[in-house]
């Protein structure tokens, strides 16, 4: 009897494996760089844009390089919610359309988040060996956040950068 609850509760599970299958989230690939990418408001230096591709583009840009796994339901949804919620964090691809002080306050944010070894994520390192930085990569990484708050603060009033209370 339990024999046969375990093999009809496999083929069920089996079945709604195979369904499911066929619902795919949307994948997160754009052509090109859009027209609000940070390379077209800041320059990028080769070696930063480099660790941006490897280290952060695929949750933080609209080009996700997808590993053989997203093509496999429930992983794919995972991966799909993990880079909405990364891109609505930080969004490389639209970050001149953000706001002075939003742009200010993400490159701090870069900064801290870097330092403390916060990113990129332990999760998406498991897979991305390649991805983690060195202390080189984190120095070349602050430097060049350094000069784009820099460069903002020189063009700005300092009481747009801050939030009022």
């Amino acid at each position: 009897m339990l024999k046969k609850i375990l093999k009809r509760t496999f083929q069920i599970l089996l079945v709604a494996f195979i369904i499911i299958q066929f619902i795919r989230p949307e994948k997160n690939i754009s052509e090109g760089i859009s027209k609000d990418d940070i390379s077209k408001i800041y320059p990028v230096p080769a070696d930063v844009q480099a660790i941006l591709k490897t280290s952060c583009y695929d949750c933080h840009s609209n080009n996700t390089a997808y590993p053989w796994y997203a093509n496999i339901q429930p992983a794919a949804w995972w991966l799909a919610d993990h880079v909405k919620e990364g891109k609505k964090e930080l969004n490389f691809s639209a970050f001149a359309g953000y706001s002075i002080r939003r742009q200010y306050r993400k490159m701090e944010e870069i900064n801290e988040m870097v330092k403390e070894g916060e990113m990129p994520l332990d999760s998406y390192l498991w897979i991305h060996n390649d991805a983690k930085l060195s202390a080189q990569q984190k120095l070349a990484l602050a430097n060049w956040v350094t000069a784009v708050r820099d460069t903002i603060k020189a063009n700005y009033p300092a009481d747009s950068l801050v939030r009022k209370k």
